[in-house]
């Protein structure tokens, strides 16, 4: 399969580099990689476009300086280049988190990953967050929701955790497809995987606990999709976002009755967790 690849140079890069990717995504590009500058993002071939660019907000903002150069990549074995960078993670010693070609280490929840070209494979700060909620608060019995899931790695702790059911969710047809696959390579039975965004949610209350790492934009969008499927005293986990979007979260969900119940910090990186009221 051959890609066409855009080499981002962003000015701030953080934030600059959250907006574009969340901006990207919503179009052909199915994986991104930061880099010391900026980003890549990658698309196939088939899918681009000569205006695939056109109508990307934060490339016409005068807020932030962004430039990129283009090149075609002749098809890759992709998974011998995750061979090459994937390294397991270790959370509290608790939960590892590895592909199948590493050993295990004899922690509790040991999750085989095959990460393809998904999000979500734990190196990044917020997924690493919001493997430690999953960690210090109770899932055991509950009905569960893992909203924009890349892999599943989420979803697949909770079910080992002990919940009743999980749904997981993408809009990304490499991550419901990888996430199927991870869930079942995991035995991970009560996992049932969907792909689509937030208007494919119930409009009626049946989630107890809600894992949602995104980005502020959607999560900020769909706020209210969100708690109107989340029970009375229901709990909801954000991520995806850093500490200077705390205030926006924060209002957002108070808005539409969420209370504040605590919040981890790594790298500037957030996770807040909100209990409906």
């Amino acid at each position: 399969m051959v890609y066409i690849g855009y080499h981002f140079k962003v000015e701030p890069k953080e934030l600059g580099t959250e907006i574009l990717i969340a901006e990207l995504g919503e179009r052909a590009f199915e994986s991104f990689e930061e880099t010391e500058l900026g980003v890549s993002a990658y698309v196939q071939k088939s899918l681009w476009t000569e205006d695939i660019l056109e109508g990307v907000y934060i490339l016409e903002s005068d807020q932030f300086t962004i430039t990129y150069t283009k090149e075609e990549i002749a098809q890759v074995n992709w998974n011998e280049e995750w061979e090459k960078n994937f390294e397991p993670i270790d959370v509290d010693g608790i939960c590892y988190v590895r592909a199948p070609f590493h050993e295990k280490n004899g922690s509790r929840f040991d999750i085989v990953i095959e990460p393809k070209m998904s999000f979500g494979t734990g190196h990044h700060e917020t997924t690493f967050m919001m493997i430690r909620q999953i960690l210090n608060n109770d899932i055991e019995n509950k009905r569960v929701l893992d909203m924009g899931c890349g892999t599943s790695i989420l979803a697949i702790l909770a079910s080992m955790r002990g919940a009743a059911t999980v749904d997981a969710v993408d809009i990304d047809n490499w991550c419901y497809e990888n996430s199927i696959e991870n869930a079942a390579r995991n035995n991970c039975k009560n996992v049932t995987v969907y792909e689509g965004d937030a208007s494919i949610l119930s409009k009626e209350p049946i989630y107890d606990v809600i894992l949602a790492n995104i980005n502020r934009n959607i999560l900020l969008n769909d706020m209210e999709k969100y708690v109107a499927c989340l029970v009375q005293n229901g709990e909801i986990y954000f991520s995806g976002f850093y500490t200077e979007d705390i205030n926006a979260i924060k209002k957002s969900a108070e808005m539409n009755g969420l209370r504040f119940e605590n919040q981890l910090e790594r790298n500037n990186w957030v996770s807040l967790k909100f209990v409906k009221e």
